[in-house]
């Protein structure tokens, strides 16, 4: 379904798109985009930052934000810095209910949005909101790194699509934030620092702003959303990329209709309708999906043995909803990214006497996403990937890392990275679920690795002279 803009948005896009090479593979090459100095764009399947190619290792701390005093947000980004980081991954969402404000505001939580038990919201810009935001881009500008921001996340973590489906569309499954807006409209009244939206208004026509984008569920409060958020910091040479949502899936806590999946195109039409519109919003600003990279191969899809049963791989089937292959070829996607977590992905095959190899399978699914992007012409990014215990890291990451390093990847993004030495609360504090600072270590998920682990905080450094040696 095409939607219209009823508002004045309408950007000019400032798009130099002029065949300009062939590459080796016999793909055109078009001349860089025409940015301003400081922005990243790409030529073919590489990144370009100020006329030279710009190959990164990165870095994914979600907690960013969430930190409550400018000397821990100095503190992490030096850190980070210090350790060759130059792209930084970090949410730019965080919706609380009504019923956990008291909470929030006893632990000094940053959150951007404050949602009711009658459906309305409101957008915090206050200094626990909107302003700690601020000062993450004002600080990674100071570092000289970029950001990466997520709008949304596919999960319930941090108020995710699961809590907007619950708020907007009880009962509904996951995939309604995806392809029924229509049900799920709300009003938009002009944006002051106190301005509500409800979900009494059920036609989308009728609304001042019509866009569908993606942050909350409704056309209008997500394009509201996502709108301030664009251009409250479309001009900083910090952002490296806006990203649609984390991990998109047509089911996350909630179920998916039985519509939803890769053979109906349910995220392939989402993604381009809304990059179409951040484009809108921003000509120069790199996008991406943020999706985890599944593809859909409907002939000869891989699979594998268990029970005496033959099991079609959720990777490579469809059913996540992503088409990695036709994603990445959508006009406005300008680079590719993936995750890799085959210990959680696999966990029926990591038994005692298999012949499945997490190490093996972690290289064949970083050179399928290398040559997927090699075909489609445009730049890809490892942009998560983890184990659990530090032995199997050690074990692992060095074969992982390097096939990402032969295959010329523009990013290797290992998750998380960990910083030592935080001092707000005392180095104690309590965030939100079990994510905690404890004596001064920011939070850890079981994936998180730190200066004190020495071989791979070592093995990532060199990750980053490599990346650096590219980049020119």
């Amino acid at each position: 379904m095409r939607l219209l803009c009823s508002d004045t948005l309408q950007l000019a896009l400032a798009i130099s798109l002029g065949i300009s090479s062939v590459n080796s593979a016999g793909l055109e090459e078009r001349a860089p985009k025409k940015v301003p100095k400081g922005f990243v764009t790409t030529r073919g399947t590489d990144f370009i930052l100020d006329g030279k190619k710009f190959a990164f290792f990165g870095a994914n701390s979600y907690w960013l934000p969430l930190l409550t005093t400018k000397e821990d947000v100095d503190r992490t980004l030096k850190g980070m810095r210090d350790h060759g980081v130059k792209v930084l991954r970090t949410w730019g969402f965080n919706a609380i209910n009504q019923t956990e404000l008291a909470g929030a505001q006893e632990s000094s939580l940053t959150y951007y949005q404050l949602w009711q038990p009658d459906g309305t919201y409101k957008l915090n810009f206050g200094p626990e909101g909107l302003q700690r935001f601020d000062y993450v881009v004002k600080a990674a500008e100071k570092y000289d790194i970029k950001l990466i921001i997520p709008f949304t996340n596919n999960w319930i973590g941090y108020g995710g699509i699961d809590l907007y489906v619950r708020w907007m569309a009880p009962g509904g499954t996951q995939d309604l934030f995806f392809t029924d807006p229509s049900k799920l409209c709300v009003n938009d009244s002009e944006n002051s620092a106190n301005f509500v939206h409800t979900r009494n208004h059920q036609s989308i026509s009728s609304v001042i702003l019509c866009c569908p984008t993606v942050v909350v569920i409704d056309d209008v409060l997500a394009e509201s959303y996502v709108k301030l958020f664009v251009n409250r910091y479309k001009d900083s040479k910090a952002i490296f990329a806006w990203e649609l949502v984390n991990e998109a899936r047509c089911r996350g806590e909630l179920p998916s209709s039985a519509a939803c999946s890769a053979r109906t195109g349910t995220l392939t039409k989402w993604y381009k309708q809304q990059s179409d519109l951040i484009r809108q919003l921003d000509p120069y600003h790199l996008i991406t999906t943020g999706g985890e990279g599944h593809f859909y191969w409907p002939k000869n899809t891989p699979g594998f043995w268990y029970n005496g049963v033959w099991v079609s791989d959720y990777n490579y089937n469809g059913d996540a909803g992503e088409d990695f292959d036709k994603d990445l070829a959508l006009p406005n996607i300008d680079f590719g990214t993936y995750h890799m977590y085959p210990e959680s992905w696999y966990p029926q095959l990591i038994t005692p006497g298999s012949n499945f190899s997490i190490e093996a399978w972690g290289v064949q699914w970083i050179k399928q996403h290398a040559e997927a992007a090699r075909k489609v012409g445009k730049p890809v990014i490892l942009e998560e990937f983890s184990v659990g215990l530090y032995s199997n890291k050690k074990a692992w990451y060095p074969a992982w890392v390097q096939a990402a390093l032969d295959t010329k990847q523009g990013g290797v993004m290992p998750w998380q990275y960990g910083q030592l030495g935080l001092t707000e609360s005392g180095g104690n504090r309590l965030i939100k679920y079990a994510d905690a600072i404890i004596n001064g270590a920011s939070p850890n998920d079981g994936n998180t690795y730190y200066k004190n682990q020495t071989e791979i905080w070592n093995l990532f450094e060199y990750v980053a002279k490599v990346q650096d040696s590219r980049s020119r």
